[in-house]
């Protein structure tokens, strides 16, 4: 399945920080890879128009039930206000009937440093689940 290349919906100052979130999502089912991958689309559109938002990508898997996520915000409120708007909030609370695991990670990048890499967010995820 087709990955969805980062895009910037709105340029930060290049003298910035910005805040960046990875995650890394596996359903439990098939079909379930299958649900999130139909509504991933719309999710992303949803952050491409969402006030703060500086980069979005998504890496799919749908075969391996794993996807991945990037963004850059703002700041950390720029990122919980989206969490919180809708279709975002519904969609997650949707998919959580069929994930089997979920991971996230946080950190903060020089705006010039954007986009952020792959191989990246998956390095800081593995941290991320070697430390719980």
């Amino acid at each position: 399945m087709p990955d969805i290349p980062w895009s910037t919906p709105t340029q930060a100052a290049p003298d910035a920080e910005v805040y960046v979130m990875a995650s890394r999502f596996e359903t439990a089912t098939l079909p379930g890879a299958f649900k999130f991958f139909l509504k991933a689309p719309g999710i992303i559109g949803q952050i491409r128009k969402a006030p703060g938002a500086h980069g979005v990508a998504l890496r799919a898997r749908v075969f391996s039930r794993t996807f991945l996520t990037l963004s850059a915000w703002e700041d950390r409120d720029a990122l919980y206000r989206f969490a919180r708007s809708e279709p975002h909030r519904s969609s997650s609370r949707a998919a959580s009937a069929y994930m089997r695991e979920s991971a996230f990670t946080f950190w903060t990048v020089p705006a010039s440093e954007l986009p952020i890499s792959w191989a990246e967010a998956e390095r800081r995820l593995a941290e991320q689940k070697q430390s719980y």
